[in-house]
């Protein structure tokens, strides 16, 4: 499997993989039982807090997209109400609910080389401007397989997340017009809706030219493996988000 092809048939099935525990029942629950947040603070702080006590512009910088009064609020009431002194302590019970998530569902996959691969894309990755994948990179790395392979498909979203936002600002694209874009049905879910986002052509055209280097880092990254630890990516990858 070529870098490009693996680039391709691996975005997806990560990022579905990667954010498949944010709103699920359990996780809202363990947010609102043992941080005593609410299912979106749970997400802004759990998802935020690797950066640590920082402002909420600083996150709204890692994140992109959102509105950043909603990001503000967000952040701010949730470190106000967190059952912790430390953000981080919010962002380890969040992959504690990733891990959690992922135990039973990938059971029976096998995902040794899949954590082998990906383990080796994560550590040569240069965290220069990819704020949320060093933040996360930073965390602890559970021991145990399953858990593992789901910390390993959080680092790679967050690698592809980051370098697409990156991506976005090389090419002089305003995030929340690459969002608009790309999920103009989420506008409401990013605070956008009051005011959304005027579309041109030239900014579609922009969003074109940021996933094409978008796409081309990344099959650089991924060029590093060999085509056996690709198609492990990607075959693992694709049966770990069948089982969604």
């Amino acid at each position: 499997m070529t870098p490009d092809e693996c680039t391709d048939r691996l975005a997806q099935p990560i990022q579905d993989v990667g954010a498949a525990f944010y709103f699920d029942e359990h996780t809202i629950e363990h947010g609102k039982t043992r941080m005593g947040l609410d299912g979106f603070r749970f997400y802004f702080v759990g998802r935020g807090g690797v950066l640590g006590e920082v402002p909420a512009a600083v996150v709204r910088s890692a994140f992109g997209y959102f509105n950043p009064a909603l990001l503000e609020k967000m952040w701010s009431t949730g470190l106000e109400r967190a059952q912790a002194e430390d953000p981080r302590d919010v962002a380890r019970a969040y992959l504690e609910c990733a891990y959690r998530f992922a135990q039973g569902r990938f059971d029976g996959i096998d995902v040794d080389a899949f954590n082998r691969a990906a383990a080796a894309v994560i550590d040569r990755a240069d965290p220069a401007a990819l704020v949320l994948f060093a933040g996360y990179r930073s965390m602890p790395v559970p021991d145990e397989p399953v858990a593992l392979a789901q910390h390993h498909a959080i680092l790679l979203r967050e690698l592809r997340g980051a370098v697409h936002l990156a991506a976005v600002a090389a090419v002089g694209l305003v995030s929340a017009t690459a969002h608009a874009i790309r999920r103009p049905e989420e506008l409401a879910l990013f605070g956008l809706q009051d005011e959304p986002p005027e579309i041109t052509d030239h900014d579609r055209y922009l969003l074109a030219e940021a996933d094409r280097l978008t796409d081309s880092t990344m099959a650089v990254l991924l060029g590093t493996l060999d085509d056996d630890d690709r198609t492990a990516l990607v075959t693992t990858a694709e049966a770990m988000a069948a089982r969604l």
